[in-house]
């Protein structure tokens, strides 16, 4: 993307959800700590000629460690993104830890279809204050590229780079560049009108989803546990390019059974390139045939936050199931 198509931000919020960025030590080890404002202010004050736009600062509550994260959380965050926006700042940094970052910008992306701003996840792999932190480098690196100007939309940012976060995922759990692009699958079909209900001003409930990924040796008590615990969607982990247990009756029936109640089951592969086609193979197309629809090249993260989005904005199921299979926000071109 290029900055200079778009215009620069005047006004950034900057949300601190907590996250290795801000820990500070505890007897028990590394804790979410308030007082991050006052931390960025200093470090922006001592490089005069780093030049980024104005800033707020607003400290969600509570802090957590982004293990803890959650799609109630989403919402609340949803919330204040909205509400920063409808205050006159024409842009929003979130600051998030790493393991569920992704996690969050994919989810953000569908909760914010339609927002008129640009939205710029980033955190950091060591805490500010150490040695050898990459805290400053992101969050400043962050705030110039918003100040340069980048398009309406979900953006991660991170060791220099700009990710789409539909289409990326936290690759390693140490040094640099923890997130990477995955080269996936693309070719799905753009929505075209946006449903209303999926405009960011509509409002949301928080959807149940399941996640299973496929091993050799599955029984369907898995299944079928999930099921009747109550979920909505389920993102169906398969191997290659969309492919199970089709020979296994057992699990046809249980697919059949999810389909049957409602949950809408959409599969996505195990592998790191690629993507599903459900059509190449017959273990492929008997699954479809049980109900279960093409994720194409949507990620792990992108698949939950899409079904999130979508069961949680109360269409129609079957508006539901047909827009899976649409480009939303670009997670299938």
């Amino acid at each position: 993307m290029t900055h200079e198509l778009h215009s620069p931000a005047q006004r950034v919020m900057v949300l601190y959800t907590g996250g290795t960025i801000g820990m500070q030590a505890s007897a028990n080890g590394l804790v979410p700590a308030s007082g991050f404002e006052a931390r960025l202010a200093e470090q922006l004050a001592a490089q005069p000629d780093l030049m980024v736009p104005e800033w707020r600062f607003r400290e969600m509550a509570p802090l957590i460690d982004s293990a803890n994260m959650n799609p109630g959380y989403w919402l609340r965050l949803r919330e204040a993104i909205i509400e920063a926006v409808d205050q006159g700042c024409d842009a929003v940094l979130v600051l998030h830890g790493t393991d569920t970052l992704a996690y969050s910008a994919a989810a953000l992306s569908f909760q914010l279809l339609g927002l008129p701003a640009p939205v710029v996840f980033t955190g950091s792999m060591l805490p500010a204050g150490v040695p050898d932190s990459d805290a400053w480098e992101n969050v400043n690196g962050a705030l110039q590229a918003l100040g340069q100007g980048l398009p309406a939309g979900v953006h991660l940012f991170f060791h220099g780079e700009q990710l789409d976060p539909t289409r990326c995922a936290k690759i390693r759990s140490f040094g640099r560049h923890p997130f990477a692009a995955l080269q996936r699958l693309r070719g799905g079909e753009p929505v075209g009108l946006l449903p209303a209900p999926l405009d960011y001003r509509e409002p949301r409930s928080e959807a149940k989803i399941g996640v299973l990924p496929l091993f050799p040796g599955l029984g369907t008590a898995q299944i079928d546990s999930l099921v009747d615990s109550g979920i909505q969607g389920l993102v169906l982990e398969c191997f290659g390019s969309g492919t199970g247990p089709s020979d296994d009756p057992q699990f046809l029936a249980s697919l059949e059974r999810a389909h049957g109640k409602g949950v809408v089951v959409v599969a996505i592969t195990q592998c790191h390139q690629g993507g599903v086609d459900l059509d190449i193979y017959e273990a492929g197309s008997r699954l479809r045939g049980a109900g279960v629809l093409s994720g194409g090249g949507m990620t792990r993260e992108t698949a939950l936050g899409k079904l999130q989005a979508l069961l949680g904005s109360g269409l129609p199921l079957d508006e539901v199931r047909h827009l899976v299979e649409l480009d939303l926000c670009g997670e299938l071109r």
